[in-house]
């Protein structure tokens, strides 16, 4: 069986972009791509892209995808081409079927998920019929193999790949007669549906396709295009019918995640995102530990954010690896995110901003809800319950193992790292809003420890009996005094240890003296 420090699943903008990353810091990356070349869509898009000069803007997808290739060789990534991942098994194994080689096995300490997006197809009559293709197929015809499908197309769909593949047939040679989408307006960037009016291409706005005419010997010699109503219903009398040879399909795509369905990664449905994503936290590290998702895979974005998405999993892959110190990590994570938050800005970016702000959360309440009883082994870990975005960060800088983050802005909800918290606790008297504890759950056989300020003047004694209460105030169970830290430097806020039963580590936060009112 082959070892790998690293494994990468996808040779797309955000394979290459981890691989580079995780690269740079030493760490023994393996790539696995099943086409002939590595790059991905990137040579299919000839197009220049948007961004900033971080994002490669003003570069066309073709040149990048040749410089991303090209660092990754001269880091020595070891790329596999022409092999096709058939499996992510339990303890990180990975089966892979390598062309001319046979199946082969691979143990990976980490593995990065970076399969991409499908297209979405829309079913209509004709649908299957030769000359009916996905807008992407047509685009790979034309710029990866220089074939053009067909002569007049009719392109369904005005988000941003039905225009920009749209103006690529025609700089082919191709006509395009006109665009369909069952909305009132260009749901793509207003340049590019500018430049495909620019050439006269009629938009048919409120419609939808009817039926793509033809034979299955002959393939599609014609479509008919029809008004829909408000609740997007065909309008009988509005049909018009046109003269074409190819019908592409720009629908939308859908995540590739089905090697993260096999690996057990957890997963949502979000609509804006492309449907089905697996969860993943803020370094884009799934609900299986050491297994990461990037990209299209967990959720349909632009190229340019899958390149920032791959960067974050290869810097933080390298940081788990300890080939990264905490503190270089964080700070290109802190300016990973800073490029990431400005490409989700504006109002194409702001829903897919709230999606992915949505998918961490469902991650952090998947991880809380399935956290066993004994999960905690090596002692006391800290328990962060600050739950809204207070601009607020003493916690941070009190901890000197890197194991709380907040970074910018200041409103960022704190996050822990439970592998770096070694439970000192001296993030407890540091947070304004007392809203740190420390929980140490195998204590000993039967019961587990709770650590909190205590900030009143009846403090209890080491070996007292007092009543545990939960958050609420409420009783719990008896409990005992275990411990009381008062040190100058926590100015007045004393930390109070007390011992309960193992099922109540995860209520218990405050006392009250037995008998107390």
């Amino acid at each position: 069986m082959i070892e790998k420090e690293l494994v990468i699943i996808g040779a797309g903008p955000a394979g290459l972009s981890a691989a580079i990353e995780a690269s740079k810091a030493n760490v023994d990356v393996l790539l696995i791509d099943e086409n002939q070349k590595a790059g991905g869509q990137l040579f299919k898009q000839i197009h220049k892209f948007f961004g900033s000069s971080a994002h490669y803007s003003g570069v066309r997808g073709i040149d990048i995808g040749k410089e991303l290739i090209q660092k990754c060789e001269d880091l020595g990534v070891e790329i596999w081409l022409d092999s096709v991942v058939i499996g992510v098994f339990p303890n990180k194994q990975i089966a892979v079927e390598k062309k001319g080689k046979g199946l082969k096995t691979i143990r990976a300490k980490k593995i990065i998920i970076a399969t991409g997006a499908s297209e979405k197809v829309i079913n209509f009559e004709g649908w299957t019929l030769p000359g009916v293709m996905g807008a992407g197929a047509a685009q790979t015809m034309t710029n990866v193999h220089r074939i053009l499908p067909g002569k007049k197309v009719l392109m369904i769909g005005t988000g941003n790949v039905g225009l920009i593949v749209s103006y690529q047939l025609i700089q082919a040679g191709a006509e395009i007669v006109g665009l369909v989408d069952t909305a009132s307006k260009v749901s793509g960037y207003e340049v590019h549906s500018a430049k495909i009016e620019r050439e006269g291409v009629p938009l048919y706005l409120d419609h939808t396709i009817f039926k793509a005419q033809g034979t299955k010997e002959k393939g599609v010699t014609g479509a008919v295009i029809v008004e829909v109503n408000k609740h997007f219903q065909p309008i009988k009398g509005t049909e018009k019918e046109i003269d074409v040879d190819v019908v592409a399909i720009a629908a939308g795509l859908k995540p590739l995640s089905e090697l993260a369905n096999m690996a057990n990664c957890k997963k949502t449905y979000i609509s804006k995102l492309g449907g089905w994503v697996p969860l993943h936290n803020e370094n884009m590290e799934s609900t299986e530990k050491g297994i990461y998702v990037v990209g299209d895979t967990t959720g349909v974005e632009e190229a340019n954010t899958a390149l920032e998405e791959g960067r974050l999993a290869g810097v933080d892959v390298a940081a788990k690896l300890k080939k990264l110190s905490n503190s270089e990590s964080e700070n290109i994570k802190k300016q990973i995110n800073k490029r990431l938050k400005d490409l989700r800005l504006g109002p194409f970016g702001e829903d897919r901003l709230k999606a992915k702000k949505k998918l961490i959360k469902e991650y952090n309440k998947y991880i809380k809800a399935q956290r066993p009883v004994n999960d905690y082994n090596t002692g006391p870990k800290a328990v962060i319950e600050c739950n809204q975005e207070i601009p607020c960060n003493p916690c941070e800088s009190a901890c000197k193992f890197g194991a709380i983050t907040i970074g910018e802005p200041i409103t960022n909800q704190p996050k822990l790292d439970e592998e770096k918290c070694i439970g000192c606790g001296l993030c407890l008297h540091k947070c304004p809003g007392l809203a740190i504890f420390l929980v140490d759950k195998n204590y000993d056989n039967k019961n587990s420890t709770v650590s909190f300020p205590y900030e009143f003047s009846d403090l209890p004694q080491e070996g007292e009996m007092v009543e545990a209460l939960n958050r609420k105030g409420e009783y719990l169970c008896e409990a005992k005094v275990l411990k009381i830290k008062k040190l100058e430097s926590f100015d007045k806020t004393p930390i109070v240890t007390i011992l309960v039963p193992k099922k109540y580590a995860d209520q218990a936060r405050n006392l009250s003296p037995i008998g107390a009112d």
